[in-house]
């Protein structure tokens, strides 16, 4: 039994962070109704531009983080001036062909401007075996995981309180209900935009030192906007909270599966039983377990 609590309590803590890049998704969506192709490329742009500061100019790595997060707000305010502005009214297809190209720029960017090869990233968290849980339990879990899903947590608060009590956060939710109502009540459209993608920015620089820690900042980071796929589905294209149970959902069953019923079919089930799952979750719950239902009447 103390292996199964293992397997699960390491699968929902690889959750939530699926669920961070998921929730960089539903901003965007929320708020533009466009998809952003774009943010696999966000998060290995961050990750990458920190790494690349602390290596070509000497910075540490805590002079290099808030940098590296003023690029990303300029970066946002930029591709709403830049890419976005000029295609407000356009159909959502254009839009999301625009992201696409967003995201092979940035991908190009950032190894012309950094380089290609695989670098490390020393963040100060060990990963080794909580003692305490180990000693109590005899159960293996990683520190780094759990401090990193600490840190998610943190975040998707710190995000909920942007939303729920401030201008902006109202605003926010605004422009996500109706557009057209809050152009009629004076709120700036644009700016909420602009806002909105350098808040993504940000999210994508979380999402990419914890994943570059993990795993080495790489071009596969940019992969890791396809793990979110499976988490929106089953959460809601608009719905943080269900990002972050879509997240936990995916992360958990994920690993059961890969322990359980991969070695009955040969194993490497972890890759694409996400997608089937979401795919039989699809055909059920079209709009995921939090998202809006949407009834057109003919």
């Amino acid at each position: 039994m103390n292996f199964f609590f293992e397997v699960l309590i390491g699968g929902l803590l690889s959750g939530v962070m699926y669920a961070l890049v998921a929730i960089g998704f539903v901003l965007i969506y929320k708020a533009s109704g466009v998809f952003n192709f774009a943010q696999g490329a966000m998060v290995f742009f961050a990750a990458l531009t920190c790494v690349g500061l602390m290596d070509k100019f000497g910075m540490s790595l805590w002079l290099a983080i808030p940098c590296t997060m003023v690029a990303m707000i300029v970066l946002g305010f930029a591709i709403e001036r830049v890419v976005l502005r000029p295609l407000v009214n356009q159909p959502e297809i254009t839009l999301f062909m625009a992201t696409i190209g967003l995201a092979f720029f940035l991908e190009g960017l950032a190894q012309l401007l950094w380089g290609s090869q695989v670098h490390q990233l020393p963040l100060p968290i060990e990963d080794v075996p909580m003692q305490s849980l180990l000693d109590r339990f005899n159960i293996v879990v990683s520190q780094f995981d759990v401090i990193a899903a600490l840190i998610c947590g943190v975040l998707v608060a710190a995000l909920a309180l942007l939303f729920a009590k401030t201008k902006v956060g109202r605003a926010l939710r605004a422009v996500a209900d109706d557009h057209q109502a809050a152009l009629a009540v004076g709120i700036p459209l644009q700016r909420i935009w602009a806002i909105l993608w350098a808040v993504a920015g940000v999210v994508a620089l979380v999402a990419g030192l914890l994943w570059g820690a993990r795993n080495g900042v790489q071009f596969a980071l940019t992969f890791i906007a396809l793990k979110a796929l499976p988490v929106l589905i089953l959460g809601g294209f608009t719905s943080v909270p269900g990002a972050i149970v879509g997240g936990l959902i995916i992360g958990a069953s994920e690993k059961l599966a890969e322990v359980y019923i991969g070695p009955l079919v040969g194993g490497g089930i972890e890759g694409w039983f996400p997608y089937v799952l979401a795919l039989l979750f699809l055909l059920v719950r079209p709009e995921g377990l939090f998202g809006e239902k949407i009834i057109r009447r003919i």
